[in-house]
């Protein structure tokens, strides 16, 4: 930037060359910009630079002495972050927050912004010297605030540094409660948040609510605190799944996971690190003097939308890695569990087979595919649909990720000897109707859940196969015999998630038939079906798509599947006769989405194979 600012200004004979070298030398010993360095020189005034940097990055000049800026907008952005970028927030209207910069050229200025206020940014030019007159004037009351950011930093740095020194853990005292509950509120007016949207946001100690007004100020003074918080709100109001929070050697990324995909949101100041993972470590109630190991943790809040309260938990997850934790946040919302099984995404005959099956007396029903494909909200749904009076239902989980009335739910502790098999043997002497195993991941597992369901029992568990006729030989490789298996196997389905095209933005797309031939339909059919696909919208992002649905491919073992079963059949032949009986795979019921303009062809070549 320099050296052009230089080469237009002599270009344009508002500098000589001479004059020029003097402001470099100048800048070489003492810093800073080339620009201000001219106009301290007295070499040119803050007017013509203004206009030369104007026309040179396209974006408007403003004068700041005719502008009179309200408090809500100064207050949009931290003294801290305007002397920092040296920007100063003029207006805001609608969406759009307009931002005088010293430098418009600086996304990362511009992108931090936008998070933390939640705002387009529209930058518009104003001198250096300008900005600081302005910060000065408009942040002198901010003084207070300033100095407490400092104070909130050095007691992380403090707590850190006397845990770190004598090993202890982590205890709900005096001074972690101080930070634990009365710095975790979410300034709304640092975030674009409709007052009717969120009014509150509170670590869930008691069954009692904190009223946010109470707690405005002492969020304003704690920038950590504010930008943990804006997070997990960002989260909800995105629709995320995951929050994954990465330390690199040079740069700290923060991405969510929504609808299955990974996207790049924010990249805080690398000097955040420490004090941003020792705030959600301390909010999940984990050791923050413990950073070799990985830990598991769980964060609860209540955030209050339109006069109701909400509770979200999110189950957290830390790993060392070479330049710190990476941590990892699941969001469980229980108002996105779908316990309605015919909203899941189920053909109507797959569905009536996994009905029928679950509703047997005894039996095992397995369900396979990999992380993230769905199988907890499928077992969930089955396990909702049996909940009643009359039933006995318990649950192995690793983790248990949201609580159910009327289930008897159990966590996994592998570190004390609790795991799926001690479990399950326990389950056993008290009298269930129904058990649900989390995964079957070893031979002792899956053994003691199939005497289980010879022994008058329906047996729900998970595998990981990548199709339902491989979960037979998986079973048989694991150790278990085959007339166990075909003895005891009610059913077997396997399943993945897809996006859905965005309803919003949804329009017909132009595909070869020999396209959609190639992808499986017949040829006959080809030709008449309508491919549709979404074009991208605020609603979706831009993506195309909003929400996801299940692909599921069930097969139910039949008398002449128990007999290749029996005699050792391979997954090969048995995919073949569960085809010719019926089941639907993977990609036909993907097909079948694509007819009815649920999804895209892309959505489901990639998660399926002919």
């Amino acid at each position: 930037m320099s050296a052009k600012l230089g080469e237009i200004l002599v270009r344009e004979n508002l500098i000589t060359p001479q004059q020029l070298r003097e402001a470099l030398d100048y800048q070489r010993n003492n810093g800073g910009r080339l620009g201000s360095n001219l106009i301290k020189l007295g070499i040119i005034s803050d007017e013509v630079i203004t206009a030369v940097l104007s026309r040179q990055y396209g974006v408007p000049s403003v004068n700041l002495e005719l502008f009179e800026i309200d408090d809500e907008t100064i207050k949009l952005i931290s003294h801290e972050v305007a002397v920092k970028y040296t920007v100063l927030p003029i207006s805001k209207v609608g969406p759009t927050l307009t931002m005088a910069m010293a430098d418009p050229t600086n996304v990362f200025a511009m992108d931090d912004i936008k998070f933390m206020t939640g705002l387009n940014v529209e930058p518009v030019i104003a001198s250096e010297a300008a900005i600081q007159v302005a910060i000065g004037e408009y942040y002198s009351s901010s003084k207070e605030m300033d100095i407490a950011d400092v104070e909130i930093q050095d007691e992380f740095e403090k707590l850190s540094s006397r845990l770190a020194a004598d090993g202890s853990q982590v205890v709900v005292g005096d001074e972690v409660q101080k930070l634990d509950q009365s710095d975790l509120d979410l300034s709304l007016d640092a975030y674009d948040f409709d007052a009717a949207e969120a009014e509150e946001l509170e670590v869930v100690e008691t069954d009692d609510e904190i009223d946010l007004a109470e707690l405005a100020q002492a969020s304003e003074d704690a920038p950590v605190v504010r930008l943990v918080n804006v997070l997990l709100v960002d989260s909800l109001r995105r629709g995320a799944s995951d929050i994954h929070v990465e330390p690199y050697e040079k740069d700290f990324r923060i991405r969510f996971r929504i609808d299955g995909i990974l996207y790049d949101i924010m990249h805080p100041p690398l000097k955040l690190r420490d004090a941003l993972i020792s705030r959600l470590k301390i909010m999940s109630k984990l050791d923050i003097s413990e950073k070799r190991l990985p830990q598991d943790g769980r964060i609860k809040i209540k955030v209050k939308i339109d006069n109701r309260s909400r509770e979200l938990d999110f189950r957290v997850s830390t790993l060392p890695t070479l330049f710190g934790e990476k941590v990892v946040l699941r969001l469980l919302d229980k108002e996105k569990l779908m316990l309605d099984m015919t909203k899941l995404g189920f053909e109507a005959e797959s569905l009536e087979k996994f009905k029928r099956n679950v509703e047997k007396p005894y039996g095992m029903v397995l369900v396979t595919g990999p992380t993230g494909s769905g199988k907890t909200n499928t077992l969930y749904s089955a396990l909702q649909s049996l909940n009643t009076p009359v039933t006995n239902i318990m649950t192995a989980e690793d983790p248990v990720e949201f609580n159910l009335h009327g289930i008897n739910q159990v966590q996994m502790k592998e570190q004390i000897g609790l795991n799926f098999a001690a479990a399950l043997r326990s389950f056993l002497r008290q009298d269930p109707n129904i058990v649900l195993v989390g995964e079957i991941r070893d031979f002792e597992t899956a053994e003691i859940a199939i005497k289980a369901a010879l022994t008058g029992h329906m047996v729900l568990s998970t595998l990981h196969t990548n199709d339902a006729p491989s979960t037979i030989s998986r079973l048989v490789n694991m150790g278990i015999e085959p007339f166990l298996v075909a003895t005891s196997v009610n059913l077997i389905q396997a399943q993945r998630l897809i996006r859905r095209i965005c309803s919003e933005c949804k329009e017909k797309q132009d595909i070869p038939v020999e396209a959609i031939v190639e992808i499986g339909f017949p040829e006959d059919e080809a030709s008449e079906i309508e491919i549709f696909k979404g074009s991208g919208c605020s609603r979706c992002n831009n993506t195309g798509y909003k929400g996801r649905v299940g692909l599921f491919e069930v097969m139910e073992v039949t008398d002449e599947l128990r007999e290749l079963i029996l005699i050792g059949a391979s997954a090969i032949e048995l995919r073949k006769k569960a085809i010719e009986l019926g089941m639907i795979t993977l990609r036909e019921s993907g097909l079948a989405k694509i007819k009815d303009g649920v999804t895209t062809i892309e959505e489901v070549v990639k998660e399926t194979v002919l």
